[in-house]
């Protein structure tokens, strides 16, 4: 999938950890692990909106797009 999901890379820039990320933004870890991985399909607004407010950052911190060949290999 071409956009890819960089909240690993932020939550270690902040020395965070998921349980404690996945308590300020009010989900549970396991689905914040699912967006984490990019394994979900979906994020609604108001998620991604917890997660910059909690993180103290912009959407594009946490999500970036790549052309399908460089998200291949």
């Amino acid at each position: 999938m071409p956009i890819v999901v960089d909240i690993d890379v932020v939550l270690a820039k902040r020395k965070m950890s998921v349980g404690e990320l996945a308590d300020r933004v009010g989900i549970t870890p396991a689905n914040l692990a699912v967006l984490k991985n990019g394994r979900a399909k979906a994020v609604r607004f108001t998620t991604l909106d917890a997660l910059c407010e909690a993180l103290e950052c912009q959407p594009g911190d946490l999500l970036r797009w790549e052309a399908e060949d460089a998200a291949d290999g």
